[in-house]
């Protein structure tokens, strides 16, 4: 698969770290006062994560990285692993140890799992109803701000590939590019060379939004076709221009309800911003068994 930058390891990533501590400054910051009030510090807890709903799972390895983020002596017990499916109330992690730290990390825990389980859950629905086709289904760059490597990690694991990262590793020529260009008198054609000589490492896609753009783009060779808000017959026939010379992507307005249908028309991905801007929380918990 041609996908637009490395895919991830969290076990390899810095940032996964620095993104736990501050989570956890955000909500533990001084201390978690109720635990302390109530509970001995000698306290020893045993408690399971559960799913309430059918889920892709993502995230045990985050939320173990917050546990032992407040206390190393923690122990957690993944059960069921990033990507595997789980059902209303499977358990997914095992933790025991000190109640102060288990509790206090419970909330910012439960938060990175249930969103990355749920961005995981609805790319995996959006995986299943093209697979037929053999269509890629992408992220985008819609991401929440500061989390945006967990959530292409929690799209990778409900069964979809990741899109640039950012900015920097690759090149992608929008609406806005296309309207400033114009008006200083550059062609698409020119524009996609041009983008080539800057950064010949780096794969060029270019948007289009009809056929005569698709003309202008194709005469200068790029990786990349992103085929936007079009129709699916016009779809079709801007695949058959390609076919052999470039790569096509399909986004804009795509839903589940929709999404065979564009993959019927022969494009290579569908890319989805909803993965990551839309996905709805999963429904887990953490309960304490004594």
């Amino acid at each position: 698969m041609m996908t637009m930058y490395k895919q991830m390891n969290l076990d390899e990533q810095a940032e996964v770290r620095r993104i736990v501590a501050r989570a956890l400054k955000e909500d533990v910051g001084g201390g978690d006062i109720t635990t302390r009030a109530l509970i001995p510090g000698y306290r020893q807890v045993r408690a399971r994560i559960l799913t309430r709903q059918n889920c892709v799972v993502c995230g045990g390895r985050v939320a173990e990285m917050v546990f032992r983020s407040l206390d190393e002596e923690v122990s957690v017990e993944i059960l069921r692993p990033d990507g595997v499916r789980a059902g209303p109330g499977d358990a997914l992690l095992l933790i025991e140890g000190l109640a102060e730290p288990v509790l206090a990390a419970e909330r910012t825990a439960l938060n990175f799992m249930q969103r990355m389980t749920g961005i995981a859950t609805l790319t995996s629905e959006f995986v299943a109803r093209v697979e037929k086709h053999g269509v890629m289904i992408m992220d985008t760059r819609k991401t929440t701000p500061g989390l945006r490597i967990i959530e292409k990690y929690a799209v990778q694991c409900g069964g979809g590939v990741n899109h640039r990262m950012g900015l920097y590793d690759a090149i992608l020529i929008k609406d806005n590019h296309k309207k400033l260009i114009a008006e200083d008198g550059m062609s698409l054609t020119d524009a996609v060379r041009a983008a080539r000589r800057a950064a010949p490492d780096k794969i060029v896609e270019v948007e289009v939004e009809s056929m005569e753009e698709l003309r202008a783009a194709l005469d200068g060779r790029p990786d990349w076709i992103l085929l936007d808000n079009m129709d699916p017959e016009t779809m079709r026939e801007c695949v058959r221009l390609c076919a052999g010379k470039v790569k096509t992507e399909a986004s804009g307005g795509i839903t589940l309800d929709i999404v065979e249908e564009v993959a019927a028309t022969g494009v290579d991905a569908i890319s989805l911003g909803c993965l990551s801007h839309s996905a709805p929380a999963a429904d887990l918990s953490l309960e304490v068994e004594g």
